[in-house]
């Protein structure tokens, strides 16, 4: 399967995740607060290349491919390479620099759920959400247990893995990830023609 051919099936996926998540955002109204970076700002985030291979194409298709890899491979600390927080001393506030090829694991948390081990759905959402709107998520958590609509975390990924078996079971820190997108689409272009006669793009 051609990456052009990957690239549009997942942000396929993403479009139904996005209209899943608006819906049961709207049913339950909760919400991220404005400019919170908090969970972007965790050091031990895991993702696979697959979620961010849009996001590489993106980067190939403009010409900053390997400018990026190298940014990431001099990269001396482990947080989010497309995360930018709002000052050096609070890395709890800021935003992506990338918000439409943000990950999977990055449109999931918050507003999709995850089996515990006697099969009850759970809301996966942060510590802000569940206590600044405690009302909410209770409610929330009630709905769900009575039928409510939420995303799956497992059934995502397993959709992901349809895709490109191997880029989506490989969980690696998110910097690492995103390298290995970029490695991807760069060495698939090795010795192909590029798409839509962009040749000279490199």
């Amino acid at each position: 399967m051609s990456i052009e051919h990957k690239v549009q099936l997942v942000e396929k996926l993403f479009d139904r995740l996005e209209n899943e998540i608006t819906n049961f955002k709207s049913e339950t109204n909760l919400h991220c607060n404005n400019g919170c970076g908090q969970c972007c700002s965790k050091p031990n985030i895991d993702a696979s290349p697959l979620e961010f291979l849009p996001w590489a194409f993106y980067l190939f298709l403009n010409g900053r491919a390997e400018i990026t890899l190298g940014e990431l491979n001099s990269k001396t600390n482990t947080f989010c390479h497309l995360y930018q927080s709002l000052s050096i001393v609070d890395n709890k506030n800021g935003r992506c620099t990338n918000y439409k090829y943000r990950g999977l694991i990055c449109r999931l948390f918050g507003y999709a759920a995850s089996r515990d081990k006697y099969g009850k759905l759970r809301l996966n959402t942060c510590k802000i959400i569940k206590e600044n709107q405690q009302e909410n998520y209770n409610n929330t958590e009630e709905a769900i247990s009575k039928g409510l609509y939420v995303p799956i975390f497992s059934d995502y990924y397993m959709r992901l893995s349809t895709i490109d078996h191997r880029l989506a079971t490989i969980l690696l820190p998110i910097n690492e990830a995103l390298k290995m997108a970029i490695e991807e689409v760069l060495h698939y272009y090795a010795y192909r023609p590029f798409p839509g006669g962009l040749e000279n793009i490199a």
